[in-house]
């Protein structure tokens, strides 16, 4: 049996080895399984498939769809593969965010937005340091331990209330605090969840020769400010009247302005932290005064303090020395008291000197 296997598949490829071919001739290291397939003719084919029915064209003309929907009872229901929140039409009706086409409507963090920015792939030091590092320590250091069944003492109320000994105290609202009328934010335990930060940073610089002068210096100002920050700055229109600067308010456009937020933030921060603020000479350092009383630290640079960064100190010559100007940094944080923003700050690198107020 086994030898009748070979004679019998030689007898069939012999026909098929003599039989004329249209392609050359010529020796090919490939075979195809169309060269072996036999040439076949239109006629041959089937007119006629059993898998559909033949319909006549008077039923083919006769058929009119939009009747026919019209003559419904009931609507269908809507398709399941439409997205109802982007209006797109997804491939699974499970899968929300994995939309083929970008939406214009979702937040710039869903992979189906088209502001979608896949990252950040690299943290600036300054962030890994804060990541790695500083926010494990201050959560250490602000970490107060509570035992189980421990309650804590009421605190007094925020605002008083009278105490009756006239008629003149009924129905009257509550009084504000001793010391002041301004109430504090609130300060919440620190946890894991609520560990401060720095939020932003805004650099702000008033020009009052832009109205004495000409623009040329708020030009420079901006040009200055924009170097350093890597942020468009915006300019501001006088608020207040100067007479001795000859500013009217709404009048002059005295001031420009920068705000850095994300990965600009902490490159800046970096460069502020280890480059600027060690070569200021006979500097003591941020004011523990200093502060708005809701973690927002502030503290100015003088216009030679400016032209110590990299972006301007290597292109000085751009910029005429006496326009040089100088600036307010604002370091917005996540705490809600101004120690816990000086707890940050001295441990990312800023420096503070004389008397501390909480």
């Amino acid at each position: 049996m086994a030898a009748r296997e070979p004679s019998r598949y030689l007898t069939r490829a012999l026909p098929r080895a003599f039989a004329p071919s249209a392609r050359s001739q010529a020796f090919l290291g490939r075979r195809n399984v169309s060269d072996e397939a036999p040439v076949r003719r239109l006629s041959d084919l089937e007119t006629e498939s059993s898998l559909m029915t033949a319909v006549s064209e008077d039923a083919a003309k006769s058929f009119d769809p939009i009747a026919r929907s019209k003559s419904r009872k009931t609507q269908l229901p809507r398709s399941r593969l439409t997205n109802p929140k982007f209006q797109l039409p997804i491939p699974f009706p499970e899968v929300q965010s994995r939309s083929s086409s970008p939406s214009p409507t979702a937040s710039p963090s869903d992979p189906s937005s088209r502001l979608f920015v896949p990252g950040p792939f690299a943290l600036p030091r300054a962030e890994q340091t804060y990541n790695s590092t500083i926010a494990s320590d201050i959560l250490t250091l602000c970490y107060v331990h509570t035992p189980p069944g421990f309650t804590p003492p009421p605190k007094a109320p925020r605002l008083r209330e009278w105490d009756d000994s006239s008629p003149y105290h009924k129905n009257r609202p509550l009084r504000g605090p001793r010391g002041g009328d301004v109430l504090r934010l609130i300060r919440k335990p620190i946890k894991f969840n609520n560990i401060p930060k720095i939020e932003r940073i805004t650099i702000h610089s008033y020009v009052k020769q832009a109205a004495q002068d000409n623009s040329a210096w708020l030009h420079v100002a901006g040009m200055a400010v924009q170097a350093i920050s890597n942020v468009r700055v915006e300019t501001y229109k006088s608020k207040a009247s100067v007479a001795t600067w000859s500013i009217a308010p709404g009048r002059d456009t005295v001031a420009v302005k920068a705000e850095l937020q994300g990965e600009t933030m902490y490159h800046f921060l970096g460069k502020l932290i280890d480059v600027v603020l060690p070569r200021i000479k006979d500097w003591p350092g941020v004011k523990g005064s200093s502060g708005d009383s809701s973690g927002n630290i502030t503290f100015g640079l003088e216009p030679e303090n400016v032209a110590m960064f990299p972006e301007i100190e290597i292109n000085y010559d751009m910029y005429p020395p006496k326009m040089i100007p100088g600036c307010h940094i604002t370091l917005h944080t996540t705490a809600k008291a101004d120690k816990d923003a000086r707890l940050l700050l001295s441990a990312m690198g800023v420096p503070f000197y004389g008397k501390i107020i909480h």
